[in-house]
């Protein structure tokens, strides 16, 4: 991969990080909301017919940040292979990971055949 190449997945890269972050902050901030309004004692969210309940919205902002920490953590990883000279290689077949495969999916360990 050349120098140009690499410098432009690098930014694919970081400016995926930075939207993950971004999104993993609102997810905290909901985290935060949805705790406080758990609290309260009295609230009785499982008759409210305007959405789901308290528990629900718990559970889905839950996931989120799960999801978030997943892929920041395939993000640093490719980061690091970036930095070794190791980013772009299949870890199933050892072949190269085709450029618009990167492009498209920075993170991606497997070219499309490993992968399908």
């Amino acid at each position: 991969m050349n120098e140009k190449t690499a410098s432009e997945l690098r930014a694919l890269l970081v400016a995926r990080r930075e939207a993950v972050l971004e999104r993993e902050r609102v997810g905290d901030e909901t985290m935060a909301i949805v705790a406080d309004a758990r609290s309260f004692a009295t609230a009785d969210d499982e008759h409210d017919p305007e959405g789901g309940t308290l528990a629900e919205e718990w559970s889905r902002a839950a996931g989120l940040e799960a999801e978030a920490k997943r892929e920041l953590d395939d993000i640093d990883r490719a980061i690091t292979k970036l930095d070794a000279g190791e980013y772009g290689t299949c870890e199933s077949c050892g072949k190269r990971i085709a450029v618009g495969r990167l492009r498209i999916r920075p993170m991606a360990t497997r070219c499309i055949d490993c992968a399908a």
